[in-house]
Protein backbone atom coordinates (compact mmCIF):
# COMPACT_ATOMS: atom_id res chain seq x y z
CA UNK A 1 0.00 0.00 0.00
CA UNK A 2 1.11 3.55 -0.61
CA UNK A 3 2.24 5.47 2.47
CA UNK A 4 0.02 8.31 3.62
CA UNK A 5 0.29 11.98 4.54
CA UNK A 6 -2.50 13.20 6.82
CA UNK A 7 -3.74 16.80 6.81
CA UNK A 8 -5.36 17.58 10.20
CA UNK A 9 -6.88 21.00 10.74
CA UNK A 10 -9.84 23.35 10.59
CA UNK A 11 -11.67 24.84 7.58
CA UNK A 12 -8.41 25.98 5.97
CA UNK A 13 -7.53 22.31 5.78
CA UNK A 14 -11.05 21.11 4.99
CA UNK A 15 -11.17 23.39 1.95
CA UNK A 16 -7.65 22.51 0.83
CA UNK A 17 -8.90 20.08 -1.84
CA UNK A 18 -10.81 22.76 -3.74
CA UNK A 19 -9.32 23.71 -7.14
CA UNK A 20 -5.90 25.22 -6.51
CA UNK A 21 -5.98 24.23 -2.84
CA UNK A 22 -2.80 23.32 -1.02
CA UNK A 23 -4.05 19.81 -0.19
CA UNK A 24 -5.01 19.13 -3.79
CA UNK A 25 -1.58 20.36 -4.86
CA UNK A 26 0.08 17.97 -2.41
CA UNK A 27 -2.05 15.09 -3.69
CA UNK A 28 -1.02 15.90 -7.26
CA UNK A 29 2.63 16.35 -6.28
CA UNK A 30 2.81 12.95 -4.57
CA UNK A 31 0.37 11.21 -6.92
CA UNK A 32 2.60 8.18 -7.55
CA UNK A 33 4.32 8.03 -4.17
CA UNK A 34 1.88 8.75 -1.32
CA UNK A 35 -1.83 9.19 -0.59
CA UNK A 36 -2.74 12.56 0.89
CA UNK A 37 -5.57 12.00 3.36
CA UNK A 38 -7.79 14.95 4.25
CA UNK A 39 -8.93 15.34 7.84
CA UNK A 40 -10.13 18.94 8.03
CA UNK A 41 -12.97 20.07 10.30
CA UNK A 42 -14.48 23.49 9.69
CA UNK A 43 -14.81 25.63 12.81
CA UNK A 44 -12.75 23.34 15.06
CA UNK A 45 -10.22 24.62 17.57
CA UNK A 46 -7.44 22.70 19.31
CA UNK A 47 -9.69 21.87 22.26
CA UNK A 48 -12.13 20.02 20.02
CA UNK A 49 -9.34 18.55 17.90
CA UNK A 50 -7.76 16.99 20.95
CA UNK A 51 -11.09 15.48 21.99
CA UNK A 52 -11.63 13.78 18.62
CA UNK A 53 -8.04 12.86 17.68
CA UNK A 54 -8.59 9.23 18.62
CA UNK A 55 -11.57 9.09 16.23
CA UNK A 56 -9.75 10.88 13.43
CA UNK A 57 -6.65 8.68 13.25
CA UNK A 58 -6.57 4.91 12.87
CA UNK A 59 -4.93 2.86 15.62
CA UNK A 60 -1.28 1.96 15.20
CA UNK A 61 -2.15 -1.74 15.18
CA UNK A 62 -4.76 -3.14 12.83
CA UNK A 63 -4.70 -0.02 10.65
CA UNK A 64 -7.68 -0.39 8.31
CA UNK A 65 -5.67 1.25 5.51
CA UNK A 66 -3.03 -1.45 5.81
CA UNK A 67 -0.27 1.07 5.21
CA UNK A 68 1.39 1.26 8.60
CA UNK A 69 2.50 4.57 10.06
CA UNK A 70 1.96 7.63 7.85
CA UNK A 71 4.94 9.48 6.44
CA UNK A 72 3.75 12.76 7.91
CA UNK A 73 0.92 14.64 9.58
CA UNK A 74 0.28 18.36 9.25
CA UNK A 75 -1.43 19.99 12.24
CA UNK A 76 -3.00 23.29 11.20
CA UNK A 77 -5.09 24.87 13.98
CA UNK A 78 -5.20 28.28 15.60
CA UNK A 79 -7.36 30.50 13.42
CA UNK A 80 -10.43 29.60 15.49
CA UNK A 81 -8.62 29.44 18.82
CA UNK A 82 -7.58 33.05 18.20
CA UNK A 83 -11.15 34.35 17.88
CA UNK A 84 -11.58 37.13 20.42
CA UNK A 85 -13.60 35.91 23.43
CA UNK A 86 -15.85 39.00 23.56
CA UNK A 87 -16.73 39.05 19.86
CA UNK A 88 -19.32 37.19 17.79
CA UNK A 89 -17.24 34.00 17.39
CA UNK A 90 -16.14 33.93 21.00
CA UNK A 91 -17.48 30.39 21.44
CA UNK A 92 -14.52 29.16 19.35
CA UNK A 93 -11.92 30.97 21.46
CA UNK A 94 -9.27 28.98 23.33
CA UNK A 95 -6.95 30.89 25.71
CA UNK A 96 -3.41 31.27 24.44
CA UNK A 97 -1.69 29.04 27.00
CA UNK A 98 -4.32 26.33 26.59
CA UNK A 99 -3.87 26.50 22.82
CA UNK A 100 -0.15 25.92 23.20
CA UNK A 101 -0.70 23.05 25.62
CA UNK A 102 -3.29 21.50 23.31
CA UNK A 103 -0.76 21.51 20.48
CA UNK A 104 1.70 19.75 22.78
CA UNK A 105 -0.97 17.17 23.61
CA UNK A 106 -1.87 16.59 19.95
CA UNK A 107 1.80 16.12 19.09
CA UNK A 108 2.24 13.73 22.04
CA UNK A 109 -0.77 11.73 20.88
CA UNK A 110 0.64 11.42 17.35
CA UNK A 111 4.15 10.58 18.53
CA UNK A 112 2.85 7.89 20.85
CA UNK A 113 0.84 6.36 18.02
CA UNK A 114 3.50 6.74 15.33
CA UNK A 115 6.94 7.52 16.83
CA UNK A 116 8.72 7.87 13.48
CA UNK A 117 6.09 9.96 11.67
CA UNK A 118 7.10 13.50 10.69
CA UNK A 119 4.83 16.10 12.31
CA UNK A 120 4.52 19.60 10.86
CA UNK A 121 2.73 22.33 12.77
CA UNK A 122 1.37 25.23 10.72
CA UNK A 123 0.69 28.58 12.35
CA UNK A 124 -2.59 30.41 11.79
CA UNK A 125 -2.45 32.82 8.86
CA UNK A 126 -2.49 36.60 9.21
CA UNK A 127 -5.89 38.29 9.32
CA UNK A 128 -7.31 41.07 7.17
CA UNK A 129 -9.66 42.65 9.68
CA UNK A 130 -11.51 44.86 7.19
CA UNK A 131 -12.30 41.87 5.01
CA UNK A 132 -13.59 39.92 8.00
CA UNK A 133 -16.30 42.55 8.42
CA UNK A 134 -17.36 41.99 4.82
CA UNK A 135 -17.59 38.20 5.19
CA UNK A 136 -19.19 37.42 8.56
CA UNK A 137 -20.07 33.78 9.24
CA UNK A 138 -22.34 34.52 12.19
CA UNK A 139 -24.42 37.52 13.16
CA UNK A 140 -22.10 40.31 14.25
CA UNK A 141 -24.04 42.97 16.16
CA UNK A 142 -20.88 44.67 17.47
CA UNK A 143 -19.65 45.59 14.01
CA UNK A 144 -16.13 44.61 15.06
CA UNK A 145 -13.97 41.89 13.48
CA UNK A 146 -14.12 38.60 15.37
CA UNK A 147 -10.41 38.08 14.70
CA UNK A 148 -7.46 40.47 14.65
CA UNK A 149 -4.01 40.17 13.15
CA UNK A 150 -2.50 41.01 16.52
CA UNK A 151 -4.21 38.01 18.12
CA UNK A 152 -3.22 35.79 15.19
CA UNK A 153 0.39 36.87 15.73
CA UNK A 154 0.31 35.78 19.37
CA UNK A 155 -1.12 32.37 18.47
CA UNK A 156 1.41 31.96 15.66
CA UNK A 157 4.24 32.59 18.12
CA UNK A 158 2.74 30.06 20.53
CA UNK A 159 2.54 27.50 17.71
CA UNK A 160 6.21 28.08 16.83
CA UNK A 161 7.19 27.71 20.49
CA UNK A 162 5.18 24.48 20.82
CA UNK A 163 6.91 23.08 17.73
CA UNK A 164 10.36 23.95 19.02
CA UNK A 165 9.64 22.53 22.48
CA UNK A 166 8.24 19.27 21.08
CA UNK A 167 10.88 18.80 18.39
CA UNK A 168 8.47 19.24 15.47
CA UNK A 169 8.80 21.08 12.21
CA UNK A 170 6.81 24.29 11.82
CA UNK A 171 5.61 26.47 8.95
CA UNK A 172 5.40 30.09 10.10
CA UNK A 173 2.56 30.98 7.77
CA UNK A 174 1.73 34.19 9.64
CA UNK A 175 5.15 35.65 8.80
CA UNK A 176 5.66 34.04 5.41
CA UNK A 177 2.38 35.27 3.99
CA UNK A 178 3.00 38.87 4.97
CA UNK A 179 6.26 38.90 3.01
CA UNK A 180 4.18 39.04 -0.18
CA UNK A 181 3.13 42.42 -1.64
CA UNK A 182 -0.60 43.07 -1.28
CA UNK A 183 -0.85 39.91 0.86
CA UNK A 184 -4.35 40.72 2.06
CA UNK A 185 -5.87 40.46 -1.40
CA UNK A 186 -3.31 38.08 -2.92
CA UNK A 187 -3.23 35.48 -0.15
CA UNK A 188 -6.68 35.64 1.47
CA UNK A 189 -10.15 35.26 -0.04
CA UNK A 190 -12.17 36.66 2.88
CA UNK A 191 -9.62 37.94 5.35
CA UNK A 192 -9.10 34.46 6.80
CA UNK A 193 -9.31 31.63 4.25
CA UNK A 194 -6.71 31.17 1.56
CA UNK A 195 -6.76 32.51 -1.98
CA UNK A 196 -4.56 31.12 -4.77
CA UNK A 197 -1.30 32.64 -3.58
CA UNK A 198 -1.96 31.67 0.03
CA UNK A 199 -2.60 28.07 -0.98
CA UNK A 200 0.59 28.07 -3.06
CA UNK A 201 2.61 29.29 -0.07
CA UNK A 202 1.31 26.53 2.21
CA UNK A 203 1.93 23.88 -0.45
CA UNK A 204 5.49 25.02 -1.12
CA UNK A 205 6.37 25.34 2.56
CA UNK A 206 5.02 21.89 3.42
CA UNK A 207 6.90 20.32 0.49
CA UNK A 208 10.06 22.09 1.68
CA UNK A 209 9.66 20.80 5.24
CA UNK A 210 9.01 17.25 4.03
CA UNK A 211 12.10 17.40 1.83
CA UNK A 212 14.17 18.42 4.86
CA UNK A 213 13.14 15.06 6.36
CA UNK A 214 14.08 13.12 3.24
CA UNK A 215 10.49 12.82 2.03
CA UNK A 216 10.51 13.93 -1.60
CA UNK A 217 9.88 12.70 -5.12
CA UNK A 218 13.59 11.97 -5.36
CA UNK A 219 13.62 9.68 -2.33
CA UNK A 220 10.19 8.04 -2.20
CA UNK A 221 9.58 4.98 -4.39
CA UNK A 222 6.85 5.20 -7.01
CA UNK A 223 3.78 2.99 -6.85
CA UNK A 224 4.30 0.33 -9.56
CA UNK A 225 6.77 0.72 -12.45
CA UNK A 226 6.83 3.81 -14.61
CA UNK A 227 5.83 3.22 -18.22
CA UNK A 228 9.41 3.63 -19.42
CA UNK A 229 10.44 0.67 -17.29
CA UNK A 230 7.81 -1.71 -18.70
CA UNK A 231 8.69 -4.04 -21.57
CA UNK A 232 5.54 -4.25 -23.75
CA UNK A 233 6.62 -7.74 -24.79
CA UNK A 234 6.99 -8.91 -21.22
CA UNK A 235 5.21 -6.52 -18.82
CA UNK A 236 5.01 -9.13 -16.07
CA UNK A 237 8.78 -8.92 -15.54
CA UNK A 238 8.57 -5.26 -14.54
CA UNK A 239 5.57 -5.85 -12.30
CA UNK A 240 7.29 -8.72 -10.49
CA UNK A 241 10.33 -6.56 -9.81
Amino acid sequence: MRPRIYLFGDSITESSFTPGGWGASLAHHFCRTADVVLRGYSGYNTRWALLVADKVFPPAEGDSHGGGAPLAVTVFFGANDACLPDRCSGFQHVPLEEYKQNLHSIVSFLKKRWPKTTIILITPPPIDEEARLQFPYVENPSGLPERTNEAASAYAKACIAAAEESGCLVVDLWTKMQEFPNWKSACLSDGLHLAETGNKIVFEEVVKKLKEQGLSLETLPVDLPLIGNIDPENPLKAFEN
